[in-house]
């Protein structure tokens, strides 16, 4: 009944290292685009929440 021996120094390290690389790899999604693709991205967001919000139901609504 003997477990493995775990350095937690190690395993700190390595915790530590998968949060830096998944922070990096979001900052050079949001990062590393043009100007122009980000405007374009910004655009295509607000329309589909605009597109969205004109689509909801409020409660008393006879739409069918």
């Amino acid at each position: 009944m003997s477990g493995d021996v775990v350095n937690l120094r190690m395993a700190r390290k390595r915790r530590d290292r998968a949060v830096k690389e998944a922070d990096a790899k979001r900052n050079r999604f949001e990062h590393g685009r043009s100007k122009s693709e980000r405007d374009l991205a910004r655009a295509r967001n607000d329309k589909a929440a605009r597109e969205h919000e004109a689509s909801r139901r409020e409660p008393g609504d006879d739409r069918g």
